[in-house]
């Protein structure tokens, strides 16, 4: 059972008789509390001058350190196998092997974060804490997603008795790969959603300039942002060629410099979300009805909702600092 933690006053008490010189023992016994704890107080506070509770990103590992590297196991051939290296009966990477593949952390969506990957999203966050409301009330953010026919986009709930998991009233028909699909570019700032556009074949260089001669400036005069907009985009090949950048310098357009894999930090994947979601109850029947059902949708999408997701941009910069760079529950 774990024991309850120490009150502020006591840690502040037990830190001020060790500033006056007081030993460890004489400490426990004026406090009574054990020598133990005593030291641990003192040790956290020499290490990051305070004794208040320090926030962490993510769980703690369920191995301590020591575990980590005397847990172990036998293989059938006798071979000694550390504990990371046996889970749930599976024989994974090492932690050594691990740190030696750079690093890597995987998006949900496949993509992989390196230790450079992970700097720069750190650093962008830290940059742009201190952003005023305003100037984030100027940026057009913008990106490109899938939307599939009659595939699980969006998560669904069932209110159901237990044991009718598989009734027919409580599954969702399902076709292979979705039954096709279509791919979107869209874009939105606090004052609402911007223009969205289907990309009907493999986007190039040259089609993605052509959407932004047809939709960005429309898009920023249409939420009133002005000239001066900050636009947003991901660091895709075809968003960073010589023929788009050329475009975006030639129409003066401020461009956001942006990190590299970093898909928390865009607020444009929520709305995705609801796109999706406010779609899919709609069960368009063919890729043609899919496209005005998403054009639709995202008409309706709130000016209020889009506003709520800008003004809180600071949580989600703060998360990444907390997360040291690491992936967010954004």
């Amino acid at each position: 059972m774990k024991s309850k933690e120490l009150s502020v006053d006591l840690q502040d008490r037990i830190v001020s008789r060790h500033k006056s010189g007081e030993g460890y023992r004489k400490i426990s016994v004026a406090l009574k509390v054990p020598m133990s704890t005593v030291a641990s107080i003192i040790c956290k506070w020499k290490k990051f001058e305070t004794t208040r509770t320090l926030p962490r990103a993510g769980r703690p590992p369920k191995l301590s350190e020591k575990g980590l590297s005397q847990g172990g196991d036998q293989e059938p051939n006798g071979h000694s196998v550390r504990a990371p290296e046996v889970l749930c009966g599976e024989r994974r990477p090492s932690l050594q092997q691990s740190t030696n593949q750079a690093c890597m952390v995987e998006w949900p969506d496949g993509s992989l974060l390196t230790k450079r990957h992970m700097a720069a999203h750190l650093e962008f966050a830290k940059r742009h804490l201190k952003d005023s409301q305003t100037m984030r009330n100027k940026i057009l953010w913008s990106d490109e997603t899938k939307i599939e026919l009659f595939g699980v986009n969006a998560r669904r709930h069932v209110w159901r008795k237990p044991g009718t998991a598989h009734h027919h009233a409580n599954t969702i028909p399902t076709v292979k790969h979705g039954g096709g699909s279509i791919m979107l570019w869209g874009c939105f700032s606090a004052a609402g959603t911007g223009r969205l556009v289907r990309i009907k074949k493999k986007m190039t260089a040259a089609m993605y300039r052509d959407i932004l001669d047809e939709n960005l400036l429309q898009s920023a005069l249409d939420l009133r942002l002005g000239r001066r907009f900050i636009f947003q985009q991901d660091n895709d090949p075809k968003h960073t060629a010589k023929i788009s950048k050329e475009w975006l310098q030639d129409n003066s357009v401020n461009v956001l410099e942006w990190p590299s894999q970093s898909p928390d930090l865009n607020p444009i994947e929520q709305l995705w979300r609801d796109l999706k979601m406010a779609v899919h109850r709609r069960f368009p029947s063919n890729l043609m009805e899919l496209e005005r059902c998403c054009k639709e949708e995202w008409a309706k999408l709130a000016k209020d909702r889009c506003a709520k997701l800008v003004a809180s941009y600071s949580k989600r910069l703060e998360a990444v600092i907390a997360a040291k760079g690491v992936l967010t529950r954004y």
